[in-house]
């Protein structure tokens, strides 16, 4: 099969007739973006984006014993929106409030022994609401 030579023009053909923003000319308007105004600051609060967030949400806080050997773990999950970092991060002041280890498995966090109150507090603190589950 022979290739065609025939190119299809981009110009864009004829007019349009008419300019649609032609009355706009005449009218001195900016010719860029115009600039954004900052939000104002709410008084003697600051800004609301400094504050930590009060309503991040329910998170379960149960004791556990099953699969360890006897051994009484405080389980915390139920958490929504926040990524491995930040669950390390509450792990880590979890540990240092309850003087004890603890890890983070499967997306939860795991507290050595029956602290299910001091990690009440830390959680009230970062802006969840913490729910006791089980026994």
């Amino acid at each position: 099969m022979a290739k065609s030579n025939h190119k299809i023009s981009t110009e864009g053909g004829d007019g349009l007739g008419q300019n649609p923003f032609g009355a706009l000319g005449g009218l001195n308007l900016p010719s860029g973006p115009a600039p954004v105004a900052s939000a104002p600051q709410a008084e003697a609060g600051g800004s609301k984006r400094g504050q930590p967030n009060t309503n991040r949400g329910r998170v379960d806080i149960r004791r556990s014993t099953a699969g360890r050997g006897g051994k009484t773990v405080t389980v915390v999950d139920g958490f929504v929106g926040i990524g491995l970092p930040e669950k390390e991060r509450l792990a880590k002041t979890m540990q240092k409030v309850c003087g004890c280890g603890g890890t983070v498995k499967d997306g939860r966090i795991e507290i050595q022994g029956d602290k299910r109150d001091a990690v009440a507090k830390v959680l009230s603190d970062a802006g969840f609401r913490p729910v006791m589950a089980g026994g």
